[in-house]
């Protein structure tokens, strides 16, 4: 009985000692399969749930990626907007009014930006930087939840992102004030 014990004890050990490891190379094989897709086009279907509303606002219209840190939205519906991130410059337009801005001066934004772009670029030293990442799944079917390191300035108390293989599916955040989005991402062939 000890001798099979200390068998079960000793390949728990071990495989215990591996765990880390297998999710490392996982994470890594992720972040490879979706740094293979330098740019993607998607349409998308955004529903935010806000506590003072009795029901979601939803938006949709269409993303495009350029790697590394070209990001669009193009929202169609309910009325035209677009958000454009290149680099740390995101420019706003809606209608004839066009605003622009550098992203360190707006903390709530900066996370959901980041966190799509890293995933995008398969960029795991910036999403590490800014958030406590924890993967879960295989590279063919994957979550990855992401904690912003620095939550209290951000109001973003955790984003997680789904997907398959090198496709990002949705992006769901939950704010500080338990406020949260969802964004349902289905991509376009090239």
């Amino acid at each position: 009985m000890l001798k099979r014990n200390g068998l079960r004890l000793a390949i728990g050990v071990l495989a215990f000692g591996l765990l880390p490891a297998l999710a490392a190379d996982d994470l890594d094989a992720l972040m490879t399969a979706l740094a293979h897709a330098p740019h993607g086009r998607a349409t998308f279907v955004e529903r935010q749930y806000l506590a003072v509303l009795d029901r979601p606002l939803e938006s949709s219209g269409e993303l495009l990626y350029v790697a590394p840190d070209h990001l669009e939205k193009r929202t169609l519906k309910p009325k035209p907007s677009s958000l454009i991130v290149v680099g740390d410059v995101l420019t706003v337009q809606r209608g004839t009014r066009k605003h622009v801005m550098q992203l360190r001066d707006l903390p709530q934004a900066a996370p959901f930006i980041d966190s799509i772009r890293a995933t995008l670029a398969g960029d795991r030293v910036t999403l590490e930087k800014h958030f406590q990442v924890q993967m879960r799944g295989t590279v063919q079917d994957w979550s990855l939840d992401l904690t912003p390191l620095a939550a209290q300035n951000s109001g973003v108390a955790k984003i997680s992102l789904h997907g398959a293989g090198g496709d990002l599916e949705s992006v769901d955040i939950l704010q500080s004030d338990r406020d949260r989005s969802e964004l349902l991402i289905t991509p376009l062939p090239p």
